[in-house]
This record gives structure tokens, C-alpha cells and sequence, in this order.
């Protein structure tokens, strides 16, 4: 596994890389990077076509956190509704469900903001560790990607404990 961190327009890396960001299991997309998916793929409406009935499905079998792939943009599944916030629990479930799915499908190359740590909240040193170590045993490349014009959360005030 690689790991860099740069600063940039997440945008600007998905040739050749598959996008990840993180999403509500209600598909709401309205506010922070998910409502930027939602403008420029039309993710939401994608995902309701898929996945339909995902919400039921996700309290059923009462899921943790998932990944559900729509056009090379993997959505990490780490909340029910839009208004929650994740847990660092969920949140390692989602990139589980990420790993899994990047072996399965031969999968090499990940962009993806600062997940989890704008309008959700977690501490990114907790997160990038997290990532660091469940694509460990990897081959993947993962490239973190940080608005020009957005801090992670934990690099404005001290991580959660």
C-alpha cells in the first residue's frame, strides 16, 4: 500500500483512480463533498436506482457500515440518516467494506478527501491511521486529497480522545 496526502481538487484525481467519500444510508447527499458528488455524477439518484430499499435493508440486517460502488465512485456507507454522525466503529466497517470490495474487483487506485472529518467530525489523525491500517496487507494506492480552502477538523482543534 501507498499513502500520500496532498493538497489539490479531489476532482482532479479520479482518471485512473476510483473516488471515495462518505454518505448517509438515506442517500440524502445535500450538504459538504456528497452534495458536490451528487452535482457532478448525480449520485443520488444512481444510487437509488441501484440500491433500492437500501435503508430498510441497512437497519434489517443491521449493518455497521458498507460501500456501494456506482460508476467508479465508492460511497462508504458510515451513518443511517443524513443528521447522525459516524463512530470510528462505522467508519472502519465502511473501509472493510472498501477493502473487500477493492480485492474482489482487482481495484488499485484510491482518491478521496478528508473522509469522515468535515461535517462528521471524527479526528483525522484517527481516521488516517485507520485507512493506514486497513489497506496495510494491500496493494492499493491511496491518494487523501485536501481542499485548498478545507482543514480537517483535527488539524483546527485538538483530536477526540
Amino acid at each position: 500500500m501507498t499513502y500520500t496526502e496532498k493538497e489539490g481538487d479531489l476532482f482532479d484525481y479520479g482518471d485512473g483512480r476510483c473516488l471515495v467519500h462518505c454518505i448517509s444510508a438515506d442517500f440524502a447527499l445535500g450538504k459538504g463533498i456528497a452534495a458536490e458528488f451528487q452535482r457532478r455524477f448525480q449520485t443520488k439518484d444512481r444510487l437509488r436506482e441501484r440500491y433500492k430499499d437500501y435503508l430498510s435493508r441497512y437497519r434489517e440486517e443491521k449493518l455497521l457500515g458498507d460501500c456501494l460502488p456506482v460508476d467508479g465512485v465508492m460511497n462508504l456507507v458510515t451513518k443511517e440518516r443524513y443528521w447522525g454522525k459516524p463512530t470510528y466503529q462505522s467508519m472502519e466497517a465502511a473501509l472493510q467494506a472498501l477493502k473487500r470490495l477493492c480485492r474482489q474487483e482487482g481495484i488499485e487506485g484510491l482518491a478521496m478527501p478528508c473522509i469522515g472529518c468535515g461535517l462528521d467530525r471524527l479526528a483525522w489523525g484517527k481516521v488516517s491511521a485507520m485507512i493506514r491500517e486497513v489497506f496495510s496487507d494491500t496493494a492499493c494506492d491511496i491518494l487523501v486529497v485536501t481542499g485548498r480552502s478545507q482543514t480537517p477538523n483535527s488539524l483546527v482543534k485538538k483530536a477526540d480522545s
